[in-house]
């Protein structure tokens, strides 16, 4: 891998502190870009102003540094790059690929099973003159193949259209949506590669799709395994995880390690944070969790 063309990121929604599967994402991420002497962007997506929590932001930065988890450059705050969605709907809106939805949430997936919830094109045919605060605007997601390969769960080809249907982009509350927000402030970082949570995987194809469209380039993807608690419900800020507690970052750092699959070696029982990373980021190889299922823990906070 050229390590001159390797910038990855992280980028926690400021709803509330990181708890720990949070973390777990955030330390493959940045060992991922330091085993390859890659940079490691840090990104606030706070482009949703009725999720994001005051004091959120900072929580997450005193977070990470305590951990020693340093990003490359300044941080970036989705908040600040309105200008940059705007051109980027524009662009769409020309080449018609845009269109106006004034069904509500529940209406337009009605019927639908929650876990496969694809908006079945109500309003693709009813050419809706757009009015901002009343009509969302969805992309016309076509019925193609994407293909892709993700470096922990390999080749995958999805029909977006089937997965996802007509994506919304711009909500009826007046925010931009998380695709476009996401795929064009990756483009615009020069993103190469990027390492999330697996509950994001099925948003992929559909990201993708919008990188053809926008013809910005497509970051290499890894999927980590989610921590789950003893129930198997994804650790999250929506179900209430608790916040991760950082008062020995050394041991916490070697928790997250032993997660990740990369246990430390017993001479290292008593080091530092900084020669715990140091050593992670020695013998750091993601395809370590390829095949690994949801990780459980025995309570919120190891």
């Amino acid at each position: 891998m050229d390590a001159v063309r390797y910038r990855g990121r992280f980028a926690p929604t400021p709803s509330g502190p990181l708890h720990w599967g949070s973390l777990v994402t955030a330390l493959a991420s940045f060992l991922d870009a330091r085993a390859h002497q890659g940079q490691w962007i840090l990104r606030i997506d706070d482009v949703d102003p009725y999720r994001s929590r005051s004091g959120a932001a900072d929580q997450i930065l005193w977070c990470l540094e305590a951990l020693g988890l340093s990003w490359d450059g300044p941080v970036v705050y989705q908040s600040l790059q309105q200008a940059r969605y705007q051109e980027g709907l524009e662009t769409l809106s020309q080449r018609g690929l845009l269109y106006a939805c004034d069904c509500p949430r529940r209406v337009a997936l009605q019927g639908l099973a929650k876990t496969h919830a694809v908006y079945p094109g109500t309003c693709r045919q009813k050419n809706l003159g757009f009015i901002s605060g009343q009509h969302a605007l969805r992309l016309r997601v076509e019925g193609t193949i994407i293909e892709g390969v993700d470096r922990l769960k390999g080749p995958f080809q999805v029909n977006p259209q089937e997965a996802l249907g007509d994506l919304i982009l711009y909500r009826r509350d007046q925010v931009q949506a998380y695709h476009l927000a996401t795929v064009l402030d990756d483009a615009a970082a020069g993103i190469t590669h990027i390492v999330r949570g697996e509950d994001l995987f099925p948003s992929t194809p559909g990201q993708i799709y919008l990188q053809h469209l926008l013809g910005v380039a497509t970051p290499r993807y890894a999927h980590t395994p989610l921590l789950v608690d003893p129930s198997g419900a994804k650790l999250s800020k929506r179900s209430l995880a608790e916040a991760a507690e950082i008062k020995t970052p050394s041991q916490r750092l070697r928790q997250l390690l032993d997660y990740l699959a990369h246990p430390l070696p017993e001479d290292l029982a008593n080091a530092s944070k900084e020669e715990i990373l140091a050593w992670a980021m020695d013998h750091w190889s993601i395809q370590r969790l390829e095949g690994v299922g949801p990780i459980a823990i025995a309570n919120s906070t190891p």
